[in-house]
């Protein structure tokens, strides 16, 4: 076998890399796909034109490299997190569109929620902050707002999972719902210290537990694939930023990597210790080796592009033609941050806090 596909899953569009036995992309194939914006700050994604996709970048990338499936030892998933899909157990129908995690119609319900005195709880379980950002708050809106998704989800006839999970169970044909440690710890249902999902938070937010995929470690078993021609197994999934951070072989504390894309994420590794911030940065898992035993290290995580225009613009570090992102504000911007400008191509220990920003492409 000559090469390792890797699908690219992203929240404007997807791509398939071909690697060859070096670890050198050989091809590549990407495709964009539309997004719906119903109303003002809602934002949706049609799953079934994102599975669309993928199976067309797969098909474009083998065609470019005169490949079949027998050629490909195996399949590796990254995919754009916390986006919320809830489909059919029997027909793999998704009751609505994808709820992605820029939505912010959840925002009442997450202040509700922390007038009630449950975000310490949240935080001190999952590292995150109570926002529509995360899936949970997401899921909840499906399962209470779309006619009868409550009493199908009771009655065990719905799967919850984020675009991983969906193109698993999809490449699988049903065989398979997982997801990995990584996507699981940004649905705010997931307690990172405990390994499992939250059966406390489950009820909170109204879910029921068996709607949930079963949690895996990033390099495992995800299931096999026939869809192309003969079996390929799926044997590697990591959520976009975390699969960011090993590629940028932040593995020692204090490294820390940001990403420009969609959004700009910066992560750093804290070591084995959950640092608990005291500015709202939030805590994550970077990655799982072994699901049996706690994850080895974890990272501290943000989107500064929500609240640091001020900050870039004003510092003169950057081209007036840059623009931040600043949707959406928070609603008490922090006393101080902590960002990194990445140095291109690599990944370093940091020292004296810079600023990071983002182009507007």
């Amino acid at each position: 076998m000559t090469y390792i596909l890797a699908i690219d899953q992203g929240t404007t569009s997807s791509r398939a890399i071909l690697f060859d036995k070096d670890m050198r992309p050989v091809q590549s194939c990407q495709q964009e796909f539309p997004q719906y914006f119903p109303q003002s700050g809602w934002v949706e994604h049609d799953a079934q034109e994102i599975w669309a996709s993928v199976q067309a970048v797969v098909g474009g990338v083998m065609a470019q490299a005169g490949c079949t499936a027998k050629d490909i030892a195996a399949i590796g998933i990254t995919n754009q997190r916390e986006t919320t899909l809830v489909w059919d157990r029997n027909t793999g129908a998704p009751i609505h569109k994808a709820i992605v995690w820029q939505d912010r119609r959840t925002s009442a319900f997450c202040d509700r929620l922390r007038a009630e005195g449950h975000e310490a709880e949240i935080t001190q379980k999952t590292g995150l902050l109570l926002d529509p950002y995360f899936s949970a708050t997401k899921l909840h809106w499906l399962l209470t707002h779309i006619e009868g998704a409550a009493e199908r989800a009771a009655r065990g006839e719905l799967l919850f999972g984020t675009m991983d999970s969906y193109l698993i169970w999809k490449l699988t044909e049903g065989r398979a719902h997982v997801t990995d440690a990584t996507n699981a710890a940004r649905t705010m249902l997931y307690d990172i210290r405990q390994g499992c999902w939250d059966a406390q938070i489950c009820a909170l937010m109204q879910v029921p537990p068996a709607m949930l995929p079963d949690v895996r470690d990033c390099a495992s078993e995800f299931g096999t694939t026939t869809l192309f021609g003969a079996d390929i197994p799926i044997l590697g999934v990591a959520g976009d930023q975390q699969a960011a951070t090993i590629g940028q072989a932040c593995f020692e504390p204090g490294m820390l990597k940001s990403t420009y894309g969609t959004g700009c994420f910066a992560l750093l590794n804290t070591g084995d210790t959950l640092v608990t911030s005291k500015n709202r940065m939030l805590g994550t898992l970077p990655i799982s080796w072994a699901a049996s035993r706690p994850m080895p290290w974890k990272a501290q995580s943000l989107s500064p592009g929500r609240w640091c225009n001020g900050c870039a613009t004003g510092s003169g570090l950057f081209p007036r033609r840059m623009k931040l992102l600043t949707w959406p504000p928070p609603p008490t911007p922090p006393n101080r941050c902590i960002l990194c400008r990445r140095l291109p191509g690599s990944a370093r220990p940091i020292g004296t806090p810079t600023v990071a920003a983002r182009s507007s492409d």
